[in-house]
């Protein structure tokens, strides 16, 4: 069985999720975790769910999502996964920093580049891995199929969809990414996002304004 846990992090108030089967194996999706109380609330809670991450997987490189990949990695001494279409952006971490007015900070480099060819593996569990570009040139889902669960990242929200604004991003793109990828899921489908509350394919359906 697959395990999704939820925290939010930054003041984007970015989901982090911790993805784990039966036996502990993780894999942390998107550490948003921006400071040292925020990095003690994420390895304190990997540390009481007894879990052994072993991957960071990042399904974009906007700075919000990569916040703490450097303390997991030093932490655990684990491998960063990033489609390749993403490494421009992320090496540009420093720069985009800046502009939001933060300073910079440290960004490991990506050992692992995400084939979307290949499921991403949890342990014991398979995950779908879904190219949904739009919101950035290589933003991937993740659709674990015996669950009907997806990991959405920023592509699609509850009855919203991801900004496209920002240097990479295309309307056109994104919104066949969603009904290419996304819509054509089961309806039941959970949909965990990379902002705000979970929804479902079916709500997004019949509700989302950008889809209808």
């Amino acid at each position: 069985m697959l395990h999704i846990e939820k925290m939010t992090f930054n003041p984007f108030q970015e989901n982090t999720y911790l993805l784990y089967d039966e036996n502990g194996t993780c894999v942390v999706i998107d550490p948003g975790n921006q400071n040292p109380v925020e990095d003690q609330e994420l390895l304190n809670r990997i540390a009481d769910l007894k879990l052994q991450p072993v991957m960071i997987f990042n399904t974009h490189a906007h700075l919000d999502h990569i916040f703490g990949n450097q303390t997991l990695v030093d932490t655990f001494h684990i491998p960063v996964a990033l489609h390749e279409k993403e490494f421009e952006m992320y090496q540009a971490t420093p720069q985009v920093a800046q502009m939001y007015g933060m300073p910079p900070f440290e960004t490991p480099e990506p050992e692992i580049k995400i084939d979307v060819s290949q499921p991403l593996k949890v342990g014991t569990e398979e995950l779908r891995i879904l190219f949904t570009p739009g919101h950035s040139p290589g933003e991937v889902s993740l659709y674990h199929e015996a669950s009907g669960q997806l990991i959405a990242g920023d592509v699609l929200f509850r009855e919203s969809i991801g900004r496209t604004d920002l240097p990479g991003g295309d309307y056109d793109t994104l919104i066949r990414s969603i009904k290419e990828q996304l819509l054509v899921l089961p309806e039941e489908t959970k949909v965990y996002s990379g902002h705000g509350p979970d929804t479902t394919i079916g709500h997004e359906k019949r509700n989302n304004p950008f889809l209808q």
